[in-house]
């Protein structure tokens, strides 16, 4: 009997691939199963056919970690305190930067200043290229920009360029130290399909950009823009390829700006930068605390100071707060720069465990200056001011209020006592009511009476004796 001829047959079937990451799989599922998006998984049309990779010739040995160099990796100054600051300590060479923010925020404005500082630096004893590469505006709008902010050096050189090839053909021809591209979603490569700002043409383009920062030890800014909900527009994937990620907030309508660092490879994400912003471009503050308290010539009921963390800086910052009788059955409850939730929760507990009777009163509670306060130590001072202003007794000016507040109407300790007291003392506050803690506050500043409280009806006996 013949045997019966076998055929190999290979069988094709419909690739999905995942939009956001790259990812693949053979059917289509509603969820991503590397980076968990819904919604992302399209037909990629293709089979899926295993590939694997044939060991290549090693150009470059594997060192003892020991004897790496780590010298070449060290921290560069932008010239600009607030920035370094953040980074942790300068723009390390070879590292991609990403900085995102709502439109009209000044992301440019402060990438312009920061490419002129470094420009006009010296480091070892030289000033290094700086290219700015724009892709939103031409470059006599950005030159324009550059002469009312005072943001002109000598090595600072600029190009308008959508183009990817391109721009790599200017990173060839100055041999930047600094590279900045505004932005990363205007950019577009003649190599893949898609137009600027999409999923594949974003990825390609960051892709080409990091790998000739790592070739060149290139310190560069990538802008990104923010969709509708507030994320980085573009594949999650950028954010896993660059070294940091920036948040640039601020309000529009204050001058006041915050740059905090998301994910940060070379130092601390916990530090946050203050810049003000103003008609003649954008400065760092080194002191920012007094930009959120009130300068008033006499006391105002309504008022108590805080400090929050804001990283690890502390921050002085002034809550105000009003009550009034309610037109309406159901009463106001209006918050600026709180949490309105946790307004509501204080004044439930302001009303059941201290006696006083704001459950019928519109309340109006705010921050001075813009600033926004999500930080639990600042309950005890909210649940002040709303005890001083449904007394109509002001407090006393120089005094400084923090501490958690639970339901329960116990004053919790908080994070940073000893740092938040200092920073009191430096700005000339007398008193300051803090958390009873079993180890105490340490050494306290001299000039400075601190008293530990252990609830909520301890802190009011203590400011309000007569209540």
């Amino acid at each position: 009997m013949t045997p019966r001829a076998t055929t190999k047959r290979s069988r094709s079937t419909n690739a999905y691939k995942c939009t956001e990451c790259g990812w693949t799989t053979a059917k289509w599922v509603g969820r991503c199963g590397e980076c968990q998006s819904w919604g992302t998984i399209e037909e990629a049309g293709g089979a899926v056919t295993a590939k694997t990779t044939v060991a290549s010739k090693v150009q470059t040995p594997a060192k003892p970690i020991a004897e790496v160099d780590s010298t070449v990796a060290r921290y560069l100054s932008t010239g600009n305190p607030e920035f370094d600051r953040v980074l942790g300590g300068g723009l390390v060479p070879g590292a991609v930067i990403l900085m995102a923010g709502e439109p009209g925020v000044g992301k440019s404005t402060l990438l312009l200043d920061v490419a002129a500082t470094f420009a006009r630096t010296a480091h070892e004893g030289r000033h290094h290229n700086v290219l700015y590469v724009t892709g939103e505006e031409s470059a006599a709008q950005v030159k324009l920009r550059a002469d009312r902010i005072g943001a002109v050096a000598q090595t600072l050189y600029l190009t308008s360029e959508t183009d990817l090839g391109t721009a790599l053909a200017h990173i060839e021809d100055v041999t930047p130290s600094l590279l900045i591209v505004d932005s990363v979603q205007t950019l577009a490569s003649t190599e893949v399909e898609g137009s600027a700002g999409g999923v594949t043409q974003v990825r390609e383009v960051a892709a080409s950009i990091i790998a000739a920062a790592k070739a060149r030890n290139m310190c560069t800014l990538l802008v990104g823009h923010v969709t509708k909900e507030g994320t980085i527009a573009g594949p999650r994937l950028l954010e896993h390829l660059v070294d940091v990620v920036c948040q640039f907030e601020g309000d529009k309508h204050s001058a006041i700006r915050m740059l905090r660092a998301i994910k940060n490879r070379f130092g601390p994400t916990d530090e946050v930068g203050c810049f003000d912003m103003h008609e003649d471009g954008i400065a760092p503050v080194t002191d920012p605390s007094g930009l959120f308290v009130s300068r008033t010539a006499h006391p105002v009921s309504g008022t108590c100071v805080t400090v929050t963390m804001e990283g690890r800086r502390p921050l002085l910052a002034e809550i105000q707060a009003l009550l009034d009788q309610s037109a309406t059955p159901q009463p106001r409850r209006a918050t600026s720069g709180l949490d309105s939730a946790r307004i509501a929760m204080l004044l439930a507990v302001l009303q059941k465990r201290a006696g006083f009777g704001v459950g019928k009163l519109d309340c109006y509670i705010s921050t001075v200056g813009g600033a926004k306060i999500s930080e639990p130590a600042v309950d005890l001072a909210a649940v002040m001011a709303l005890a001083s202003a449904a007394q109509d007794k002001p407090l006393p000016r120089k005094l400084a209020v923090f501490g958690e507040v639970g339901l329960a109407g116990e004053v919790r300790a908080v994070p940073g006592i000893r740092q938040r007291i200092a920073e009191v003392a430096r700005l000339g506050f007398t008193h300051v009511i803090v958390p009873a803690s079993p180890a105490g506050v340490g050494e306290v500043p001299a000039g400075v009476a601190v008293r530990q409280v252990a609830s909520l009806q301890e802190a009011i006996a203590l400011l309000f004796p007569n209540q």
